[in-house]
């Protein structure tokens, strides 16, 4: 029974009711927290079976396929893979990403229409080239060449001029005026001819 508290006018509970209390339910012979937790049980076991009747797990992607990676070793590093296979991020060491930067830099060169931003790329690859040499890693070892600035310019800019001269002639090919002869819309008076 609770005793009352002579200077609050609380109610105090006696600890050894309160103790018997958490131990067993009287109603069902289990403790209150065994009683809570098959009660929610259940209650999750009657929303999944209600969701399955209203058609919610119908249309799910993988649906009558086996699980993939079903019974293969644990891996613990299952998520990182499998992030990189989604996302195709390449992780190669700096060596390796190099080689494959050399590799492209032709294309990504061309890309570019202004001589400033060639030279900048350039400058900015041969840094890093230099740095990679420069750090004791491990790995493979960095046998990318650094690029002569002013020998890739000029290449760049005979690659772009035969670019400019092949499209020219495609339009004349083609049979249209130069872009630079025809008259923007807004030039264009209404009743005046069109030459």
């Amino acid at each position: 029974m609770p005793e009352r508290d002579r200077d609050d006018a609380f109610d105090v509970a006696d600890t050894e009711s309160v103790r018997r209390e958490a131990e067993r339910d009287d109603r069902t012979g289990r403790s209150a927290a065994a009683a809570r937790i098959a009660h929610q049980a259940s209650w999750v076991d009657l929303q999944v079976r209600q969701a399955m009747e209203r058609g919610e797990f119908d249309d799910l992607p993988g649906q009558g396929k086996p699980i993939a990676d079903l019974g293969v070793e644990h891996d613990p590093d299952w998520w990182v893979k499998k992030l990189v296979e989604r996302e195709n991020i390449a992780l190669l060491p700096p060596a390796l990403a190099l080689r494959k930067e050399d590799a492209e830099l032709h294309d990504r060169l061309d890309a570019i229409t202004v001589e400033a931003e060639v030279r900048r790329e350039l400058e900015d690859f041969n840094r890093r080239v230099v740095e990679t040499r420069r750090q004791l890693q491990g790995g493979p070892p960095v046998i990318t060449p650094v690029r002569d600035v002013e020998a890739e310019v000029a290449a760049w800019r005979e690659r772009r001029t035969a670019r400019i001269e092949a499209q020219r002639a495609a339009l004349a090919a083609e049979g249209e005026r130069p872009a630079a002869v025809k008259r923007s819309w807004w030039r264009r008076r209404p009743g005046a001819r069109r030459g």
